[in-house]
């Protein structure tokens, strides 16, 4: 224990860095993913085939070649971001959203289309018929794959390590390195950081998935 309490600044330091990271591109990932499911529901054309682009994209592309993009790859571009977090939220947000975009239009698509019809006979234009009618029927059937999402964003947030962002996994390096000793304790507590984030999450998605059922 002494050694967890020689290294407890720079161990809640890191959590709270990846719990950061998630929260934050989670966040990123939500709103951008909802408006490109809009956009591939979209009755226009242009508007369809941009959100296509981008997620079949983002989806085929691995999340360490996003980070060293927006890294190191925008800076050939005269782009920079103001740090390191600021990048990997962005890596992390836009990498998740074409993942987010596809759960949710699963949803809108599970949606029967008499609700759009109807709306549409009283006279609201589609923007409206998304929002006030699908959308809201559609986020509570996509409780559980948006959970998974999450899930593994959390963990995915370890890719920033290798760019410079001391979260857990940088920690666990850092850790390993100067303490080769206590490896399999360095290693027990990492797991337990990652844990703390993902068990909860996986407890409270649950429970959300029961209030906002749809009897059937």
């Amino acid at each position: 224990m002494q050694f967890i309490s020689d290294n407890s600044d720079l161990l809640w330091s890191a959590f709270l860095t990846t719990l950061s990271l998630a929260v934050l591109s989670g966040l990123v990932a939500l709103v951008l993913g909802t408006v490109l499911a809009a956009m591939r529901v979209s009755p226009m054309l242009p508007l369809r085939g941009l959100a296509t682009f981008f997620v079949e994209t983002f989806r085929n592309t691995p999340l360490t070649v996003v980070f060293f993009f927006l890294v190191f790859g925008i800076v050939q571009l005269d782009l920079q971001f103001p740090s390191r977090f600021t990048a990997a939220v962005a890596a992390l947000g836009l990498y998740t959203s074409a993942f987010v975009c596809e759960a949710v239009r699963s949803g809108i698509n599970a949606v029967p289309p008499g609700q759009a019809e109807a709306a549409r006979a009283l006279g609201l234009g589609f923007g409206q018929t998304l929002t006030t009618v699908v959308l809201p029927q559609a986020f509570r059937t996509v409780v559980p794959p948006l959970g998974n999402v999450w899930i593994a964003l959390a963990k995915n947030t370890s890719i920033a390590a290798g760019f410079a962002t001391t979260e857990l996994t940088a920690a666990l390096q850092r850790l390993t390195n100067v303490n080769g000793n206590q490896i399999l304790l360095v290693f027990a507590v990492i797991i337990a950081a990652y844990l703390v984030i993902t068990l909860p999450s996986a407890w409270a998605i649950r429970v959300i998935e029961r209030k906002v059922a749809i009897v059937r």
